[in-house]
């Protein structure tokens, strides 16, 4: 036996196995770029709307000033501030400080708020909404804002 054929073995099964090696790899990546496509969202017959034909939306009536809440009548407690929200998808508007507190309501990004108090452990914040409505909100997503 001869170096030359022990060197021609060794050297047909490392490029077999790096054949194999090399083949799996394109072969997995195949698969993940066929994988990781979202496929389309079938369609059913029911799914596509009727069209209605197009009305004129009514007029909405002018506010008198009655309609419009009456913040000023609610007199502000003493430390009282105006702030903005400054939590990107807005808050939650509780009833009682706490989450086991039922939701009121909610407050988008960047809307304007007065602060009317903090509760003892300073963890939630009781605020008042432009529209009157009060409740209470997680504390550190407001910050104050001059008059």
């Amino acid at each position: 036996m001869r170096w030359s054929s022990v060197l021609k073995f060794f050297l047909g099964v490392f490029f077999a196995i790096a054949l194999l090696a090399v083949g799996s790899l394109v072969a997995a990546r195949v698969m993940m770029a066929h994988l990781s496509v979202m496929p389309p969202k079938p369609t059913f017959p029911n799914d596509t709307p009727t069209k209605k034909p197009a009305t004129k939306p009514a007029a909405k009536p002018a506010l008198e000033k009655s309609d419009k809440p009456d913040t000023a009548a609610k007199p502000l407690p003493a430390g009282a501030f105006p702030a903005r929200v400054t939590q990107s998808i807005g808050l939650v508007v509780r009833d009682a400080p706490g989450g086991e507190g039922g939701s009121i309501g909610g407050v988008d990004f960047n809307e304007r708020v007065t602060v009317l108090e903090t509760n003892a452990d300073k963890t939630w914040q009781k605020i008042r909404l432009s529209n009157g409505q009060e409740g209470w909100v997680r504390a550190g997503n407001v910050e104050q804002v001059s008059q």
